[in-house]
This record gives structure tokens, C-alpha cells and sequence, in this order.
């Protein structure tokens, strides 16, 4: 009791004046304090006058420079003692505030002024003291006292430290340095309020820092004046030399950087959209052009069959032979990244140097419905705790982490997994597996930890959520601000920061988050590593045990989950079960084919007149053709694809089905003429119809080719296989299907049964020809009404103005395919999308990847990458960091890391990290941190004079190694081992040939977000690459590229629009040729045609804006199809109206409507809407859109303009008869008179003959046998006419 009484009347009769202390030199280590991350060493209570410092002023001046006040004339209140503990307590906060000078000696300011200022009383008042006894001496030491400055230097203070950030996580130095409350919340006082606070680990005693505004003397002891000395601004040099923060670290350095330019405004003329006004605009004068037109012209053998099958059958044989050695390319990257391309080679150029991006296996837990809670901390007052955040279920997340470490072989995992501070030799607890657990250390005794813990004169408990809401606000600390005194830490030795341990909250409210996210790193290897198969092996596993534990009844999570291998696996499973979907597509197709080309002209004949074996060897024809073109593209080495697989079989059988009804039509159609042989009449007929056949296989065959001129993979793949396909289809047809219909008519004509050929029919074949239903409805109904003239007039309106309404359509077409779009419905990973982009807050990082050829080691190159302290205004880093100020335009987050910063930091000889040996066998070789300073006297770097650290070329490379393999702790948290180790890649000679500087983007939601990312981080790049040329020194060919993960997949649609446009002209090129040359350079039929195929393409375009189906390499595929199934409907018709001698247009546009229209008809449109209505039961939602919904509307819109349009538009614009035609006709209608005269001259001929038999027969015996022979010469004579 004496004691305390002797306490208080010592704080109490303590004057403030100046030129006096309240304590002096050390008394030892604080009682109140456990464990601390420096010793604890406070004062002792000593109220006297300040001492005057004589002798060596080094150290003074070194660590406190404002106590200068000349040789003879400085005094203090410390001693040389307590100078060497404050600078030893300052190492660890100047080791991250060293990049700024002016904040680092503003926060050593007020530090110096509480401990030595030789007017201490009037600074701070003790409030409480202790016993200590050191040495058998027991001393009263102070234990706290509060510290009183005005808030001009507070505020002045924080605000040049308030922007300091660390550049190996991209946040911010005073996140670290401001306890709970983190960078967004940090304030002057609570800043202070962390510094003061001696559970932090490193304030050796307990500060309360009263901010006191200027001429406020409210709650100011008497005496006392609160310091308001002149805070340094970060934009000042400091008194010591040291230069100006830099941008990155405070705005106020920053150059006046002119604003960006506002985005392009949308193309707009007379003040609405331009498209649209040009698309109104085109209508008015199409249709003004149309009427103009109207109102001028209203004004104006057996053996040979056998060995051409057999011949076909061989050729397709050797040809598929090839499928032995087929290749599948299943690889998302292979297929849809060119390997020229600019992001495959960027990709190359990242993994061969870097190794691949880390294989992530991910979980995201939610626990919806629970009740959350208000938390009243004692450190940290009222929190939100979402019902999610509560210990229950961490100890869930905990043991389902633990459960899937252990279940899965531990052997597996750490031979694959991503170690970063020990990837030479890990171990299980090596491997980055980041979650909330992390912040205690996956330890159940650490979450179940509590203790009492006083505060301000408050006992209260403090548990796991005091140090949760620490750690989540500071993830970079080793020990929280509780009593608990826990690391925040994640057991492989690196930080958890916040957004990768929760999801789903608002304005860095954590506690309140509403997901947990649990994710496993891999490594990536390449596909022939055999480590390759040892981790897809474990993210079987890894699956396997998750969806083990979705099904468990006890479950107290709802949750999403993927692993690196999920996308291929559902795209191949899908795949798989999509395939009956096609065969019965296929097998529709074919009962169709094999009903639709019967003749049925009585039911007797059914069997006889149907043509299932027609209909069979039909679809053969195309199998083989496309086994052929599988087979021989094998041969030679182009892998094939599942995409080739499901669409060239579906392509071929819509050209090669047409093919076959124009033909198997025409020869029904057709009558036998008298004397003529079957096989004639076939080749007749093939005659006939063969140049048709011809004008659109070779259309479509040297379209598709043209079309591999593609940089695509999955298209230039895609349009040879369809390209051969065609051309082999189209020759089987001229060989092997005609030999095949000559068989089924052979069989027809001795009236026996298909499938039972031994059984045939007594009731005989019609000798009519077999118009069947379709054609004398075309004839006698359609093409009248189509052809009516009023009908033409509102068939043109109205398909104009669909052209020109698709034409604006066509410029509003979303471009991009969202991935979920490749999972089939009802897909785990569909639910995994949907919870990323709606509880994850940071997207994908981007890396800055630089190449050869610039020199990192001299002054100028450092200056031109650092953002620190003296580097270049428009340096790498400092770009970045501009960028990021504009994220809706930049799509960057946060700014990149930077291994330059930290490694000048780390050299900063105001540090403990950069240390050489000076005893022992290691003598002059680096010291890290964690070691004596007994053995480590010297510093690798002196101080520079101008504050401004810079090694030399000759230090740059004698420590850079060292720094790369220096793993952080508290002493040295620079240290560049983890974060930077794998970033900076030196070849044998020590030159850097590649390094990478990591940022983060703003959360990506869809193709459209990541491909304007790509692009806006390209357009960066390509701005450092040639600020950075501009150093001395640099190679002309020296680059800076961004490399994402996702770029491979997102560069297709930078360039999909010019691509698609070059590929789709490359096909309408060859229709035009091809139609012209073997219609007899018939200019205007061709001409039409591609005005129809045209139309038909824009058109396609324009449905898929309105139906939601976006413009991408799989709708391209599917728009190069659509102008080869255009050509089937249109140039059948073009060449038929071509080849019609009708004196009129529109006579000869019914003409073809009612022979070939209904041909079409039956052989393209009702081929193709049975197969595509059986694909919307898909599974897949890209066979559902892009090959149902597309496919639909290529079909639709085909037959419109082949049926509707096209006949209206040649009935109006098509070509005059053609003369070598109309030549042909007159000449074999000469012929035919010429046949019928002689006819009549045998006839007379044979009168006169007749008479004169008569009379010989009167005069003549009675002999019958005579008469019998010249009646034999009678007959003879008319059966050789």
C-alpha cells in the first residue's frame, strides 16, 4: 500500500516544464508483457533535467536526426541505450515504410520526440508505473504514459504513410500497422492507437496518443503542450537527404497525368444509331429501286456394276484405314488457340520460363438460412458475423480440408503440390492450400483458444473471433493484438489474404461475409510430364471426396466445387452422352430418306416401290465419305475433333440427301423412252441432273477449303474435313450410289421385294411417270400464288426489310462464349459459375511478363521498372498503378508486386534483411535476418547520401540470388523467397532473360469483360514496351507482354469479326465462280445466287442476335455450314430457271418452283428439320444453341429464300434464255420432224407393199405357205422400224 501511495504522489507531483524528463535510461524488461516479437525493455521513472550529449552524436543523429541541435548544444531525455533499442524497435516498421523517406521519418519523429526529447515533460504524462528489479536492483520502471500532439501532425504524419504499399502483395503498408481496422478504415488516432498498444508484439509498452486540436486545452494537464512539430509532406526530401516518395506511394509526387480520353461514343448520325439509319436508309432505296424497276417494266451392266463398287469400297477402305492412328484434340487450348498464335506463343514463352499457372482445385461453401450475430470485442467493439462465420462450421471447414488431405494419398499431394517456400523437398504442410482455418494455423486447439484480457480497466474474454477479425484486416502479421498472441500466418508459411479465404461481402465487412472459399494449388505440368497423370489422379480423388460429402445427410454446407481437370471432363462426358442424341438424329434422317423416295402408286407394291435399300446405301455413301475424309486427313497427321465428329457427319448428309432426291426424283419422273435399256436411262437421266450435283458439291467442296485458310484451329480443321468429305461424297455418288439405284431399279422392274428379293408381286409397275404428291402441289398451288404479281411484290417488301432489319442486327451481335455455355445442363460446374462471379471480389491475376533484352542491374533500368523512392514517374509498376485508378476502363484491380521494390528495400541498410557476416567460417558471405547481430556486423549497402538506395551492376547481381532465396519472417519480411523466387529468371551468365510482375484484374463475369481485359492490358503492355525501349542500353526487340490463363481462350475474339468476314467471303467466292462457269459465264445467275446466299448469311446473323445465340469460332463453324447448305437451296433453282425455255420469267420461275423447288424441298429442308428438332433434347448446351437453335434457323431461312424469295427475285432479275439451250431444243425439235417425215415416207412404203402382196396372193395357188413367209417379212419389217 505504501508503495501506491509512493506511486501516485510521484506521477502526481511530476511538473511539466521544460527542459525536463519524466524517464531516463533502462530498468529492464516489462512485467506486464508475455511473449513479444522484441524484448519488451521500458525506462525508468526519473523526473529531472535533460542531459546534455557529448562526445560521438553518430547514433543520435542517425536514429532521431530532429534532436540536432549542433555539437555543443543538444540535449536529451534517452540514452544511449534506449537510442539503440528505439532503433532496433523502428528496423521493423521503417523495413516497410523505407520506400516512402518522408513517411518513415515522420513516424520516427514523434517516436524520438516521446523517447529523447529534452522537453518530455511537456510531451507525455506517466500513468502508471512497476517494479522491476534487474541485477538484484529494483527500480520503478514506466510501464504507460500518454503521449499528447496536436492533430495538424497527426494528420500530416498519416497522411504520407497513408499510400505507402507493399509491393509483393499490392496492398497497403498501413493495413499491416493499423490493427482491426485495415487500410480503408485506418485513421490518425487509430494508427496511433495500434503503435501504442503493447499487445501488438512490438511496442515495449503500453501509449495512449491524445490528439488535441490546435488551441484545444480540454483534458491537457497544466504545463503540458501538446507537440506540434512539422510533419514532412511525401512529396518533401527529407532534412537527412532522402528524396521523394514516388507516385505509387503518394499521389501528391504524382505527374499531371491529362485525363483519359472518354470511350468512343456509338456510331450515330442525325443523332440516333448510325446502323440503323444506314439500314433505313438502304431499305428506302432497295425498295425505291425495286419499284423504279417495276414501273419500267410495266411500262416496257452387271459386271461393270460389281467392279465399280468394288472399286468405291476399296478406295473408302484405304482411305479410312487411317482411323487407326486417329488423333482426338480434346485440349480447349489446341483447339481454339492457333499455335502461331499471339497469345499461344505468349503462353509458351510464360510456361517454358515459369512453369504453367498453378493447377487450382476449389470449393465455395455457403451455409444459407442461419441466423448471424452481433459480437461485442473488446479490442474491436459491436461486429457483424453473417451466420456462415461462427466456429461450428469452421471446425466443419477445417476437417473437410483435413479430410480431403488425408483421404487422398498424402504422397500424391505433396509430389504435385504448390510449395512456394519449399518447392525443392515439401511436405504435406508445404503445400498452399489457402482457407480460413489458415489464420489458425489448421489447428483446432487455435480456434478453441481463448483467454481473459484486459483493456482500458475492461476484463473481458477474447476467442477466435478477435483474432479472426486481426487477421482478416492485417493477413501479413505473425502475432494478433490479443493475449491469444497467435500468428496470422497460414501453416505453409505465407499470408491468406481475405479475398481468397471469404466471398460475398460488402466494403471489406469480412466477418459478414456470406461464402467460405477453400482452394488446393497443384503445379501445373505439361501433358507428357509424368507428374501430369499424378495430379489429374488426385483431382479425381479430390473430386470423388467432395461429392462424397455433398451427399452426406449431415452436411451443413451448401456449396459448389470444381477441379482444373472439371471443364474437359464435362465437355468429353457430355460428348459421350450427346452421341445417341446424334444417331437418333441420324437414324430420323435416314426412316425419312427411305419413306420420302418410295413411289407407292398402289399398296401391293409397297415393298416393291419403297426404297429402303436406296435410302440405306445413301446414308453408306455418306458414312464412307466421311470415314474417308477422317481417314485420310489422319494419314497425313491433322488431328480431328469432337466438333468434327458431330457436325461434317450432319453437313455431308444435307448436301449428299439433296443429291440424292434431285436424282432419285428425276429418274422416277422420267419415262422410258422405247428401246431403251435401264442402264441408259439411268445415265440419261444422271445426265441430266449430274451438272446440278456438280455446280453444288464443287461450290461447297472448294468453300470449305478456302475456309481452312482459317488461324482457328477447330475451323481450319473443321472446314478440310468437311472439304474432302464433300468431294468424296459427291464421287461416291457418281459411282458407287449410281450402280447401287441401278441394282434397286433392276430390282423394281421384276417386281421383286426389297429386303426379300426372292418374293415378288404379280401386279405390274405403272407405265406413268410417278409425280408423287409435292409436284403437283408446287405446280398447280404454290407457284401460281408465289408467282402472282402481288404476291412478288409483297415477297420483295417484306425479305428486304428483313435484310436491311438483320443488317442492324448484324452490328448489335454479341461476340464471345461464356464458358458455362460448353457444360451440359444440370453440370456441378454450371452451380461452381454461378457462386464465382457472385461471391468472389477480385478477378484473375495478370502477369507483366518482360523478355531479354533489357538490364535490370543498372540505375537507369531499376529506375525505369521501381515505384519507390527516386524512381521514373512513368516507370512499369508506376503505370500499373495508374491503370488501376481507372478499373471500369482498365479492368485492373490491384497494382502489381514488384520484385525490383522489394529488392532495393531489402538492401536498405536502415533494415536488418541485407546483412554479411563478419565472424566464423561464413565471413563476407550474406547473413540472413533470424541470425545474431554478433556474427552479422556489416551491411551489404552503406547509407547513400541522397537517400536514394541504388546497387551497383556488381552488388545488383551479388545479391539478387541471395534476396530470391531469403525467406520472410517478422525480422525481414522482404525477403524474396515465395512471393518473387520463381519470378525472376536469370540464364548461366546472371543476365535476366524473363521476369514477371503480377497484378490482379476486377472480377470477370463473362467472355465480352474478359476479352476487353485482354485487350485494354495488351494496350499497357505495348505502352511500358516502349517507354521502357527508350533506356539506354535496351534491345530494340525488348517486350513486355500480360499473360492470363484465360488469354488463349479470349484472343479468338479480338480478331473473330475480320476472321469470320475473311472466311465467309473465301466461301461465297467459289459459289459465285463455280455458278457462273458452269451455267456458261452466265454472270447475272451467278450474281443472284450470291445475293441469296448473302442474304441468307446476314439474315442468320441477325436471328442470332435476337434469339440470344453469340458470334463466336463455334457459331462460325456453323455460319461457313450455312453457306453451303445456301448453295443446296439455291443454286438447284438458279440452274434450273438457267437451263428453262418458257417464253416468260415468271413461266420459267414456276418452272423450276414446281420441278426442282420440290426437290429441294424434300431432299434439303424436310432432310435436315427432322435431324435438328430430334438435337433440342441435347444435353449440351452448345449443341443446343449452336447446333438445334442455329441450325434451325440456317434451315428456315434457307428454305425461305430458295423457296420464296428467290424464284419472286428471278422472276423479276433472272438471266434470258439461254441460247445454246433454246439452240439445242430447236435443233432436236428439227430432229423430231425430221424422224416423223420419214416415219411417213416408211408408212406409204409399206401401203404400196401391202397392195402389191394382194394381188400376187389372187393369182396364186392355193399354197398356204407362202403367205405365212411373206406375213413373216411384213412383221420383220415393222419391228426394225
Amino acid at each position: 500500500r505504501m508503495e501506491m501511495e509512493m506511486q501516485g504522489w510521484v506521477l502526481s507531483e511530476a511538473q511539466h516544464e521544460p527542459g525536463h524528463c519524466v524517464f531516463y535510461e533502462e530498468c529492464g524488461r516489462n512485467p506486464s508483457i508475455g511473449e513479444s516479437l522484441i524484448p519488451p525493455i521500458v525506462p525508468c521513472l526519473d523526473y529531472s533535467q535533460a542531459r546534455h550529449i557529448k562526445g560521438d552524436l553518430t547514433l543520435t543523429f542517425q536514429v532521431c536526426p530532429i534532436l540536432d541541435r549542433g555539437e555543443n548544444n543538444t540535449y536529451t531525455c534517452c540514452s544511449i541505450k534506449q537510442l539503440s533499442s528505439l532503433e532496433r524497435s523502428l528496423t521493423l516498421s521503417k523495413a516497410v515504410l523505407i520506400r516512402c523517406p518522408s513517411c518513415a521519418e515522420n513516424f520516427a519523429h514523434l517516436h524520438c520526440i516521446n523517447t529523447c526529447s529534452p522537453n518530455q515533460s511537456q510531451r507525455v504524462k506517466v500513468t502508471k508505473v512497476m517494479n522491476v528489479t534487474t541485477l538484484g536492483k529494483t527500480k520503478e520502471a514506466v510501464v504507460a504514459y500518454q503521449s499528447f500532439i496536436t492533430t495538424t501532425f497527426a494528420d500530416a504524419a498519416f497522411q504520407s504513410c497513408k499510400n505507402v504499399r507493399i509491393p509483393a502483395t499490392g496492398g497497403f503498408a498501413i493495413s499491416t500497422m493499423c490493427g482491426r481496422y485495415g487500410a480503408k478504415l485506418c485513421t490518425p488516432q487509430r494508427w496511433y492507437d495500434f503503435q501504442g498498444d503493447s499487445s501488438n508484439g512490438l511496442a515495449p509498452l503500453d501509449i495512449d496518443f491524445r490528439l488535441i486540436k490546435e488551441g484545444y486545452s480540454e483534458g491537457v494537464p497544466e504545463g503540458v503542450i501538446p507537440y506540434n512539430g512539422r510533419a514532412l509532406k511525401c512529396n518533401e526530401t527529407t532534412p537527412s537527404g532522402g528524396q521523394v516518395c514516388s507516385c505509387q506511394d503518394c499521389q501528391e509526387s504524382c505527374p499531371s497525368v491529362p485525363p483519359l480520353l472518354p470511350p468512343p461514343s456509338p456510331f450515330r448520325l442525325l443523332g440516333i444509331d448510325g446502323f440503323l439509319l444506314i439500314s433505313i436508309v438502304l431499305f428506302c432505296l432497295l425498295i425505291l429501286a425495286f419499284l423504279l424497276y417495276l414501273s419500267v417494266s410495266c411500262a416496257m451392266s452387271n459386271d461393270v456394276i460389281q467392279q465399280v463398287l468394288l472399286l468405291s469400297a476399296v478406295v473408302v477402305a484405304v482411305f479410312s484405314a487411317g482411323l487407326k492412328s486417329i488423333e482426338l484434340t480434346t485440349d480447349p487450348v489446341e483447339l481454339w488457340s492457333a499455335a502461331n498464335s499471339r497469345a499461344r506463343q505468349e503462353k509458351d514463352f510464360h510456361d517454358t520460363h515459369f512453369d504453367p499457372f498453378f493447377r487450382t482445385n476449389q470449393l465455395i461453401l455457403t451455409a444459407p438460412g442461419r441466423k448471424g450475430h452481433i459480437y461485442d470485442s473488446l479490442l474491436f467493439g459491436q461486429q457483424n458475423f453473417s451466420g456462415l462465420v461462427s466456429k461450428d462450421l469452421i471446425i466443419e471447414l477445417l476437417q473437410l480440408q483435413k479430410n480431403i488431405q488425408v483421404r487422398s494419398p498424402e504422397s500424391i499431394l505433396k509430389d504435385v503440390c504448390f510449395a512456394p517456400l519449399n518447392p525443392s523437398n515439401p511436405s504435406l504442410t508445404d503445400c498452399a492450400v489457402n482457407s480460413l482455418p489458415q489464420y489458425f494455423q489448421n489447428s483446432l486447439d487455435n480456434i478453441n483458444a481463448k483467454v481473459n484480457m484486459t483493456e482500458l480497466g475492461v476484463t473481458k474474454e477474447v476467442d477466435w473471433r478477435d483474432h479472426l477479425i486481426y487477421c482478416l484486416n492485417s493477413p501479413l502479421s505473425f502475432k494478433d493484438i490479443t493475449d491469444l498472441g497467435l500468428s496470422c500466418m497460414a501453416d505453409y508459411g505465407a499470408p491468406v489474404f481475405p479475398f481468397l479465404a471469404v466471398g460475398g461481402y460488402k466494403n471489406d465487412d469480412y466477418t459478414n461475409a456470406q461464402a467460405f472459399i477453400l482452394t488446393f494449388s497443384l503445379n501445373n505440368y505439361a501433358r507428357n510430364n509424368p507428374k501430369f497423370k499424378v495430379a489429374m489422379q488426385w483431382e479425381k480423388e479430390f473430386l470423388k471426396i467432395v461429392q462424397d460429402y455433398q451427399k452426406n445427410p449431415s452436411t451443413n454446407f451448401t456449396f459448389a466445387y470444381m477441379a482444373e481437370r472439371s471443364l474437359e471432363d464435362e465437355i468429353n462426358r457430355t460428348t459421350a452422352e450427346d452421341i445417341p442424341i446424334f444417331m437418333i438424329s441420324y437414324a430420323v434422317i435416314f426412316v425419312y430418306i427411305a419413306v420420302a423416295l418410295g413411289e407407292y402408286s398402289s399398296c401391293k407394291r409397297i415393298l416393291v416401290d419403297s426404297k429402303f435399300l436406296v435410302g440405306l446405301g445413301g446414308i453408306l455413301v455418306v458414312a464412307c465419305s466421311v470415314l474417308a475424309s477422317m481417314g485420310f486427313y489422319s494419314w497425313i497427321g491433322i488431328p480431328s475433333s469432337l466438333v468434327i465428329l458431330q457436325v461434317v457427319p450432319f453437313l455431308v448428309l444435307a448436301v449428299g440427301a439433296d443429291n440424292i432426291f434431285i436424282f432419285v426424283l428425276e429418274y422416277q419422273r422420267d419415262v422410258r423412252r422405247p428401246g431403251e435399256k435401264r442402264e441408259e436411262q439411268i445415265g440419261r437421266v444422271l445426265g441430266n441432273v449430274a451438272p446440278s450435283m456438280l455446280l453444288c458439291s464443287l461450290s461447297e467442296s472448294v468453300c470449305f477449303f478456302l475456309g481452312a485458310l482459317s488461324t482457328m484451329p477447330a475451323v481450319k480443321s473443321f472446314a478440310l474435313y468437311a472439304a474432302l468429305a464433300v468431294l468424296m461424297d459427291f464421287i461416291l455418288q457418281m459411282t458407287a450410289f449410281v450402280a447401287l439405284l441401278s441394282l434397286d431399279a433392276r430390282r423394281q422392274d421384276n417386281n421383286r421385294c426389297e429386303l426379300l428379293c426372292c418374293v415378288s408381286v404379280s401386279t405390274q409397275r405403272p407405265n406413268k411417270p410417278n409425280e408423287g404428291f409435292l409436284l403437283p402441289f408446287m405446280r398447280k398451288c404454290y407457284a401460281p400464288v408465289l408467282l402472282h404479281r402481288f404476291t412478288r411484290i409483297i415477297v420483295m417488301l417484306v425479305f428486304i426489310f428483313v435484310f436491311c432489319g438483320s443488317l442492324f442486327l448484324m452490328f448489335n451481335v454479341t461476340v464471345g462464349l461464356d464458358q458455362e455455355l460448353a457444360m451440359p445442363k444440370g453440370s456441378y460446374m454450371l452451380n461452381y459459375f454461378q457462386y464465382l462471379y457472385k461471391y468472389f471480389e477480385v478477378g484473375v491475376p495478370v502477369y507483366f511478363v518482360t523478355k531479354k533484352g533489357f538490364k535490370f542491374s543498372s540505375v537507369e533500368g531499376m529506375n525505369a521498372v521501381c515505384s519507390s523512392v527516386g524512381c521514373d514517374q512513368f516507370s512499369l509498376t508506376q503505370k500499373i498503378q495508374y491503370a488501376t485508378t481507372y478499373p471500369d476502363r482498365s479492368y485492373l484491380a490491384i497494382p502489381a508486386n514488384s520484385w525490383v521494390d522489394d529488392f532495393i528495400d531489402w538492401l536498405n541498410p536502415g533494415s536488418k534483411c541485407c546483412r554479411l557476416y563478419t565472424l566464423g567460417p561464413n565471413a563476407g558471405k550474406f547473413c540472413p535476418a533470424n541470425q545474431s547481430a554478433f556474427l552479422c556486423g556489416r551491411k551489404c549497402m552503406a547509407t547513400p547520401p541522397n537517400g536514394v538506395l541504388r546497387p551497383s551492376v556488381e552488388q545488383f547481381n551479388r545479391f539478387l540470388p541471395d534476396f530470391l532465396g531469403n525467406r520472410p519472417d517478422l525480422q525481414c519480411p522482404k525477403g524474396g523467397l515465395g512471393a518473387y523466387d520463381t519470378a525472376v529468371v536469370r540464364d548461366q551468365s546472371g543476365e535476366i532473360i524473363a521476369s514477371r510482375f503480377m497484378a490482379y484484374h476486377t472480377p470477370l463475369t463473362n467472355s465480352q469483360e474478359f476479352t476487353a481485359a485482354l485487350l485494354m492490358a495488351r494496350e499497357l503492355a505495348h505502352n511500358i514496351t516502349m517507354g521502357m525501349r527508350k533506356v539506354p542500353g535496351t534491345s530494340p526487340d525488348f517486350e513486355v507482354f500480360p499473360y492470363t490463363v484465360t488469354n488463349v481462350f479470349y484472343e479468338q475474339y479480338l480478331t473473330i469479326v475480320p476472321e469470320g468476314l475473311f472466311n465467309i467471303s473465301m466461301c461465297l467466292l467459289p459459289t459465285f465462280v463455280v455458278c457462273c462457269l458452269l451455267l456458261g459465264l452466265d454472270l447475272r445467275s451467278g450474281l443472284l445466287n450470291l445475293i441469296t446466299i448473302i442474304m441468307i448469311v446476314v439474315d442468320t446473323v441477325g436471328i442470332m442476335t435476337l434469339w440470344g445465340i453469340d458470334y463466336n469460332a463455334v457459331a462460325l463453324i456453323n455460319l461457313v455450314t450455312a453457306v453451303g447448305i445456301s448453295v443446296e437451296f439455291v443454286s438447284h433453282m438458279t440452274r434450273s430457271f438457267a437451263l428453262s425455255t418458257k417464253p416468260t420469267h415468271v413461266e420459267r420461275a414456276m418452272e423450276a418452283t414446281a420441278n426442282m423447288g420440290s426437290a429441294v424441298f424434300a431432299g434439303v429442308a424436310m432432310t435436315n428439320l427432322p435431324g435438328i428438332l430430334v438435337l433440342a433434347f441435347a444435353k449440351a448446351q452448345l449443341i443446343q444453341i449452336f447446333f438445334f437453335r442455329l441450325n434451325l434457323v440456317i434451315t428456315l431461312l434457307g428454305m425461305a429464300h430458295g423457296l420464296i424469295f428467290l424464284p419472286v427475285l428471278l422472276s423479276y432479275f433472272g438471266p434470258s434464255v439461254n441460247k445454246a439451250v433454246l439452240l439445242q431444243l430447236q435443233q432436236a425439235k428439227a430432229k423430231e420432224l425430221e424422224m416423223r417425215n420419214n416415219m411417213r415416207q416408211v408408212y406409204d412404203n409399206l401401203s404400196y407393199d401391202d397392195n402389191e402382196m394382194k394381188r400376187e396372193t389372187q393369182a396364186a395357188t392355193n399354197d398356204s405357205r407362202p403367205s405365212k413367209v411373206i406375213e413373216n417379212q411384213k412383221e420383220e419389217r415393222i419391228d426394225h422400224f
